[in-house]
């Protein structure tokens, strides 16, 4: 079963999100964290969205961008993984989550986590019962659950460029020109995390200039993605 499709796009790099939803069944329905670990969010960057990318496995940036997105979901608290749970011991939801790179200019970690917490508050689960004498299992899609999103992390990527200038929303050029590069997530007025992927250090004044515009953006991109999907017919 797949959910509608979320698109983000910033400047001109555009990234969508689609996922398939699934019931796992057995012990593993008992253990939701478990049964996320066995749902990881695939980042797909392919030649469609750029010449630098070659068909094939995922590349070491696609598998990375992946990991974060995982991360991501379990550091935040977005998800509530008891929620994904039908009947504890046996029965348990499991989101695959597809993030498609469809035009890459730089700048994919923002745009992944857009499109992927646009995704889960656009996600809907249907109604499910099980009958306890065959053990057949039902979904009934004209009854329909939203998913329970508890935060809307966002994150922030800026670029250093001769060891001092910080510059948010990079290019792709531009993050070829860099020195460094560091990505703050926020939630509201909560810091999540900080990842710096090597390269210039920054000094604490910077730092602090990146979360502060980390915060101001992540309660204005928490609007827009709620303002939208309360445009939208679900």
């Amino acid at each position: 079963m797949f959910e509608p499709a979320t698109e983000a796009k910033l400047a001109d790099h555009c990234t969508l999100c689609v996922h398939r939803r699934g019931i796992l069944t057995g012990q593993a329905g008992q253990y939701n964290h478990y049964v996320w670990d066995k749902s990881i969010p695939n980042v797909e960057l392919s030649p469609l969205c750029s010449p630098n990318f070659r068909p094939g496995p995922p590349g070491e940036q696609a598998q990375v961008l992946s990991q974060n997105m995982d991360d991501l979901l379990k550091t935040s608290g977005c998800i509530n993984f008891e929620d994904l749970c039908i009947c504890p011991g046996k029965l348990s939801w499991v989101l695959h989550i597809s993030l498609v790179c469809l035009d890459y200019d730089g700048n994919i970690m923002d745009a992944c986590v857009l499109a992927l917490v646009a995704a889960l508050k656009n996600t809907c689960l249907p109604a499910v019962t099980v009958d306890e004498e065959t053990g057949d299992i039902k979904t009934d899609p004209t009854t329909h659950t939203p998913l329970s999103v508890a935060c809307c992390p966002v994150s922030t990527s800026f670029i250093v460029f001769d060891n001092n200038i910080l510059l948010v929303d990079p290019t792709n050029e531009e993050e070829k020109l860099a020195t460094g590069a560091v990505t703050v997530v926020a939630e509201g007025s909560n810091l999540v995390s900080i990842y710096k992927p090597g390269g210039t250090p920054l000094r604490d004044d910077q730092i602090e200039d990146c979360i502060d515009r980390a915060l101001e953006r992540s309660l204005e991109a928490a609007r827009l993605i709620d303002d939208t999907l309360c445009s939208i017919d679900r």
